[in-house]
């Protein structure tokens, strides 16, 4: 399998588990603050993850050139998980251990992936 379509599988696999876990907190948590709910989920979270998708899935598909933006926005989610969304939605959500999970992989995931795209812009294999 291609570092690409691999790192493709992990991202599509992140944001999967993120739009599980903000559905949940869209329900189970809606109107606890105003991260969690239902219009902040359908009007600027999935419009962004459906957006990433396109990358995602054009990357799977190896389309050229889709690994440096791939890696962008692997580098970024793992920026903006360390430096906005710990320190100011995980900080007020008072989170439990399904919360902590979540987070870790998610981006774990996208750390992953960015390694996996950086051997790829390297020429680097992994060994079969």
């Amino acid at each position: 399998m291609a570092l690409t379509t691999l790192a493709a599988w992990l991202m599509a696999s992140a944001f999967a588990l993120s739009t599980t876990h903000e559905v949940y907190q869209a329900t189970a948590k809606a109107g606890v603050l105003r991260y969690d709910s239902m219009r902040e989920l359908l009007t600027r979270t999935l419009p962004f993850y459906l957006g990433a998708l396109v990358l995602v899935l054009a990357m799977g598909f190896r389309v050229t050139g889709t690994a440096w933006a791939g890696l962008a926005l692997a580098v970024a989610m793992v920026l903006v998980s360390a430096l906005y969304y710990n320190p100011t939605i995980m900080a007020v959500r008072q989170p439990g251990m399904i919360d902590w999970a979540e987070d870790v992989a998610f981006t774990g995931l996208f750390f992953a992936s960015a390694v996996l795209l950086t051997a790829h812009l390297a020429d680097i294999t992994l060994a079969t």
